[in-house]
């Protein structure tokens, strides 16, 4: 693990789901990369924290998640509106409950390894993820619209957004249809596709439906997260990647009913 080039590239294939880390936590993208630049700057200063990590991917979250918790766990300053009834949400939840969920659910990690970013016990981290998990899901319900092509696929998230009490306002194919849908309907939060059946872009129509209608959560599904983790556009703050597991979707959509602060992608 010395060694610089392995270092560099191992560095470098985490960097995307740090981002992603990072911009599930403050809901925004720019405070995100900041948390995430912060976090390269401190490895490039003092690796020893990774190198002593079980992984490097285990050891960069440590050290981000530290540089989050010391600096008082902030989502944002003089924020307005919807972002504002997120914090106020945010503020009611019990005390490292979300990281925990998000180190699980949507970056994957097992409880070991959450325990060992947070630098607590095992017991600790199963106790969060459990308590995380109630209490997000009843913090919230409201509407969700779903663009996705794939029938089997929609069919499963209509049942796990249903059963988390959402209602589900439609299933839309394609770009034309998710706007139409969407003005029918006005959603609380929207559950994307990237590619859909007519080879339009899942991206399209968000941005779409968020110029007709105004700013509201969004979460994008996609097999290729790092291609939209690079840094070089608006990106979401909120990304699941295919194959997804279910719980994966109760989290994101529970963070999303939080964070209304979506990012608009442009293709």
């Amino acid at each position: 693990m010395t060694n610089s080039p392995d270092f560099t590239a191992a560095v470098s294939e985490v960097l995307p789901y740090l981002r992603r880390y990072g911009r599930a936590l403050t809901g925004n993208q720019t405070s995100g990369d900041h948390y995430a630049a912060v976090t390269l700057e401190a490895v490039l200063k003092d690796r020893e924290t990774v190198e002593a990590a079980s992984s490097v991917r285990v050891g960069l979250f440590k050290v981000l998640h530290t540089i989050w918790s010391t600096t008082g766990s902030p989502v944002g300053d003089g924020d307005t509106g919807l972002q504002a009834r997120a914090q106020k949400l945010l503020g009611k939840l019990t005390e490292n409950t979300r990281e925990a969920l998000l180190l699980s659910t949507i970056e994957d990690f097992g409880t070991s390894a959450v325990a060992e970013i947070m630098g607590i016990e095992a017991g600790e981290a199963e106790h969060l993820l459990n308590v995380a998990r109630a209490e997000m899901e009843d913090a919230i319900s409201g509407s969700v619209m779903i663009i996705e092509d794939e029938a089997i696929i929609a069919m499963d998230l209509e049942s796990v957004v249903a059963d988390m009490g959402h209602r589900v306002t439609g299933v839309a194919r394609t770009r034309d249809g998710a706007v139409d849908l969407a003005k029918r309907d006005v959603p609380d939060l929207i559950l994307a596709d990237i590619q859909l059946a007519d080879n339009s872009s899942g991206i399209d129509a968000v941005n779409d439906i968020l110029a007709a209608l105004g700013e509201r959560p969004v979460i994008f599904i996609t097999a290729f997260p790092e291609r939209l983790l690079t840094g070089d556009k608006p990106e979401p703050a909120f990304l699941i990647s295919k194959p997804y597991r279910e719980e994966q979707v109760r989290s994101a959509v529970s963070q999303a009913m939080f964070f209304a602060s979506t990012e608009t992608l442009h293709a």
